[in-house]
């Protein structure tokens, strides 16, 4: 049998390197002009080298090719380009298991999915992209948070406080659309744990106990990441669970 030479063997090695590396979906329509999008360009940038993660928009044919993620994030900007994108990735994180962090916008959109999966309402619906909806989900919230921070409280014993603690914190908002109180309850009462609240934005988090990772917070946890130098505790958090999902991914 033949030798390698030294240059093809570097070239195997870093294809085999290649191939183990852990493969996020950041889903979502970027737009510069938003701080919150500028912090999720902070956030990616913080990721280890083996990890691949990039903005691919919902009308992007990407977003559709799920199978090849370990990891699903969801992130604000709504209404999206393709709302049927944004739904089929949290449809298949729910089915499949795989890694699922939604925030802001996919914290709204993760609620209606859940509503019309475990309530049967397939006519839910979101406020400000679905305004004929038959049963709104998400509503309007009575004091818009545009750029404001709240003082979000989690639940004890959920996985939102193992991550972050039991303490109120402070999260960053830049929303004017939240759960509406009946479905919140609703959810629940089918399994869907509302794992954080604040006093004036109603439930801040949700997440199903029985998913390897489904989470979903109101609140922006990558705000801070360009002057921490840090990634935020959910988002290494949603990391080490697309790892840990990783070498039994389909086709590895």
């Amino acid at each position: 049998m033949c030798a390698l030479a030294p240059t093809s063997m570097a070239t195997v090695e870093l294809a085999a390197r290649i191939l183990l590396r852990v493969r996020l979906l950041a889903l979502g329509d970027r737009n510069p002009d938003f701080l919150t999008h500028r912090e999720i360009d902070s956030t990616l940038q913080l990721l280890p080298a083996d990890v691949d993660c990039r903005w691919v928009a919902t009308d992007d044919p990407r977003a559709r090719e799920l199978a090849s993620y370990d990891g699903v994030w969801l992130l604000p900007g709504t209404p999206y380009r393709d709302d049927e994108a944004a739904y089929a990735a949290i449809g298949h994180c729910l089915d499949t298991g795989t890694p699922f962090l939604g925030t802001c916008g996919g914290f709204q959109y993760a609620a209606v999915a859940l509503a019309r999966a475990r309530l049967g309402l397939a006519e839910a619906g979101h406020a400000e992209s679905d305004p004929d909806a038959d049963q709104h989900v998400i509503v309007a919230l009575q004091c818009a948070l545009y750029g404001e921070r709240r003082t979000v409280t989690p639940v004890p014993g959920t996985r939102l406080a193992s991550i972050c603690g039991e303490a109120p914190f402070e999260g960053f908002h830049y929303c004017g659309y939240g759960l509406d109180d009946h479905y919140a309850s609703r959810l629940q009462d089918a399994g869907v744990v509302i794992s954080a609240h604040a006093a004036d934005a109603g439930p801040e988090a949700l997440e199903l106990a029985e998913h390897p990772f489904f989470l979903a917070t109101a609140f922006q946890p990558q705000v801070g990441s360009s002057q921490s130098g840090e990634l935020h505790p959910i988002l290494s958090a949603w990391l080490q669970a697309a790892a840990a999902r990783h070498p039994i991914r389909p086709g590895r």
